[in-house]
């Protein structure tokens, strides 16, 4: 029979943790939870759906996602920002996620208190309007914002959004001014915009492209560097006179802070393979999504850089939080 010693105890005590990290980082009986801070549909929430069967093979665990929506994503996010840094808990976000930083007082550091785990992918904004309006081009939308000051309405997602962020910078470099109307969310943004109540509409392609392909919406214009092929005959805000400006919607995933780099790399590939499976690829395409599935490293220079780039159009103009 082995003596019990106080050695055996103290090491016994230091490996409960460490089996347990190990438990989630192998995922033998375990259940890994994926919180997609959004409600059901939008962007977000099929991206996690869809890729749950393949994380579910690849890790070996019980894959379940979460709704918990509100305040921008940031409830949700700060579940698993909060969470036990062990592998069970990861966050898919929206590119609201660079933003909220300095629209909110969040109950958590965007920087530090998550680990950076996948940058999914990143689409263009794209600016629409119904057919009934005089606008052909983004330039006649220039034309007329300059010849009568705050008359020309667009509508965004929110105040703060990357959309509502993105006019207001155009607006900046052309030297007009136009009125924003926030919606709370894709949904009721298109439903006006169709209704033609607003002028504009900018949203991600995968919000506006779906009305413009049908006919439904006219596009003036998107903001990635080249076109996408989902919109061929849109001309990219380069091309309509404002040189180098580059503007897009992300979408990645993060998990708790502290987490060890082998459980965060472990996540990070599978879903990456998951991704990259010929038929969630084209879904993800389908959606005017160009798929990025850079890791750890890609996503934190990606999220530094957002929050560089957004932070000061936030603070420079005043920008408030819808409340």
């Amino acid at each position: 029979m082995t003596a019990i010693t106080r050695r055996s105890l103290v090491l016994g005590a230091m490996a409960a943790p460490l089996a347990q990290s190990a438990l989630a980082q192998t995922g033998a009986g375990s259940i890994t939870r994926i919180v997609v801070p959004f409600p059901p549909g939008g962007t977000v929430d099929p991206i996690a759906r869809m890729v749950q069967p393949g994380l579910q093979a690849r890790l070996g665990t019980t894959v379940i996602v979460e709704n918990k929506p509100g305040a921008s994503g940031s409830i949700g996010t700060a579940q698993v920002a909060k969470s036990p840094p062990d592998g069970s808990n990861w966050v898919f976000v929206f590119d609201t996620h660079a933003v909220n930083p300095f629209l909110q007082n969040l109950p958590f550091d965007t920087e530090t208190d998550l680990e950076p785990v996948l940058l999914i992918g990143t689409a263009p904004n794209v600016v629409a309007t119904h057919p009934g309006r005089p606008f052909k081009t983004f330039a006649d939308v220039i034309a007329a914002a300059k010849a009568k000051p705050d008359s020309v309405t667009y509508g965004s997602i929110g105040s703060g959004s990357l959309g509502h962020l993105t006019m207001v910078l155009l607006a900046q470099r052309a030297g007009v001014k136009m009125v924003h109307v926030p919606y709370r969310g894709g949904g009721p943004l298109m439903n006006d915009v169709l209704a033609g109540h607003v002028d504009l509409a900018i949203g991600s392609a995968a919000l506006v492209t779906p009305q413009v392909a049908g006919g439904r919406l006219r596009g003036l214009a998107q903001t990635s560097a080249s076109r996408v092929p989902g919109l061929p005959e849109v001309p990219t805000v380069i091309e309509s006179g404002f040189p180098g400006f580059e503007s897009y919607a992300w979408w990645g995933s993060f998990t708790a802070g502290g987490t060890p780099r082998a459980i965060v790399d472990k996540f990070s590939n599978a879903l990456a393979e998951t991704l990259r499976e010929p038929a969630i690829t084209s879904r993800i395409e389908a959606m005017q999504i160009t798929l990025q599935a850079g890791g750890p490293d890609v996503q934190r220079k990606f999220l530094a850089d957002q929050m560089k780039l957004w932070g000061p159009v936030v603070k420079e103009h005043n920008i408030k939080a819808d409340s």
